[in-house]
C-alpha cells in the first residue's frame, strides 16, 4: 500500500499506528499534542504539523479521534484535513461517532472528490494492541478493498456495513450494550460481597457458566481491587450511552436499561472518573 497517514495518537491511535508500522507501513502521524508523535517517530513513522500536511503526503489517511467534535474539527478546521483533500486520496475516519457526524463528513470529503470511509472499531486498549480489533466498515467500497490490508493489521475482523452511517450506527449500539452490561455488573460485585459471598468465586462462577465472557475476566479481578487503569475512558463510554440515546430516540425505540446505565456513567463522571477506565462506574456502588 502507499503511505498512510494517522491523525489522532491517544491511546487506540497510538496502539494501531505502532501494529502497521510494526508490519512494514510508512506511516506519517499527527497529534493535536505533537508531542505524543515522539514515541512514533522512534518506531519510523514520520510527523506532519497539521492534517493538511498529512492528507497532502499520503494517499490514504485514518483518523482515530475522541469524540464527534474532534472529528469535525480535524476535517473542518484551518489546516484541516479538506484542504488538501481531492481525487485519489482516501480518508477512512475510525473515531467513534454519530451517523450524522459521519454523513458531514463523507460529504464534505466527496464534495471535492476524495474518497470516505467510516470504519469505527470494537476493542479497547488491548485489542488494539494486538491487532485484534473488530472494524466496522460502511461508505466507499472501492476504498474499503483497498485498506483491507492495513485493516487485516489492526483487526482479527472487518465487516463491510454498506451505506454511511451503518458503521457508526452498529458501533453505538455495541458500546451501548457493553456499557449496560458493565452496570449490571459491577451491581453483581457488589452485591456479593454485602451479601457475605467472596467476589473473586463470583468471577469463577461467571466465566463457568453461559454468561461467560472477555470483558468480565478481564475487568472483574481489577475492579475488586478497585484499580481501573484506562484502556477506554469513562467518558468515552458515556459519551457513547448518549448518542446510542439519541439514536433510540430517532428511531422510536424505548432503552431504560441503556438510560439507567447513562445516568450512572453521569455519575461517575461528576465523581472525578471520567478519565479512569469505564470500569470506574463501580465505584457509584462501591463506595
Amino acid at each position: 500500500m502507499e503511505e498512510i497517514g494517522f491523525l489522532g495518537i491517544g491511546i487506540m491511535g497510538r496502539a494501531m499506528a505502532v501494529n502497521l508500522l510494526r508490519h512494514g507501513f510508512k506511516v506519517t502521524v499527527w497529534n493535536r499534542t505533537l508531542s505524543r508523535c515522539d514515541e512514533l517517530v522512534q518506531h519510523g513513522a514520520s510527523v506532519g504539523e497539521t492534517p493538511a500536511a498529512v492528507i497532502k503526503k499520503c494517499k490514504y489517511t485514518i483518523a482515530m479521534l475522541s469524540d464527534p467534535a474532534a472529528a469535525l474539527s480535524v476535517v473542518f478546521d484551518k489546516h484541516g484535513a479538506l484542504e488538501h483533500i481531492c481525487a485519489g486520496k482516501g480518508y477512512i475516519d475510525m473515531s467513534t461517532v454519530d451517523a450524522d457526524t459521519s454523513s458531514q463528513i463523507s460529504q464534505a470529503i466527496t464534495s471535492k472528490g476524495g474518497s470516505f470511509l467510516e470504519a469505527p472499531v470494537s476493542g479497547s486498549k488491548k485489542p488494539a494492541e494486538d491487532g485484534q480489533l473488530v472494524i466496522l466498515a460502511a461508505g466507499d467500497k472501492d476504498l474499503y478493498d483497498q485498506v483491507v490490508p492495513a485493516f487485516d493489521v489492526l483487526g482479527k475482523k472487518s465487516f463491510f456495513l454498506g451505506q454511511i452511517g451503518n458503521g457508526a450506527k452498529m458501533k453505538l449500539v455495541v458500546n451501548m450494550i457493553m456499557g449496560s452490561m458493565m452496570n449490571a455488573f459491577s451491581e453483581g460485585i457488589v452485591l456479593a460481597d454485602k451479601s457475605g459471598l467472596d467476589p473473586h468465586t463470583l468471577l469463577d462462577v461467571l466465566d463457568l457458566g453461559a454468561i461467560a465472557n472477555p470483558m468480565f475476566k478481564m475487568k472483574g479481578p481489577a475492579m475488586i481491587k478497585n484499580s481501573y487503569p484506562p484502556a477506554f475512558p469513562l467518558k468515552h463510554q458515556q459519551k457513547d450511552m448518549r448518542l446510542a440515546l439519541a439514536l433510540g430516540d430517532e428511531n422510536a425505540v424505548p432503552m431504560p436499561v441503556a438510560a439507567a446505565a447513562n445516568e450512572a456513567f453521569k455519575k461517575a463522571r461528576s465523581l472525578g472518573l471520567g478519565d479512569h477506565d469505564f470500569s470506574a462506574v463501580f465505584e457509584t456502588l462501591s463506595k
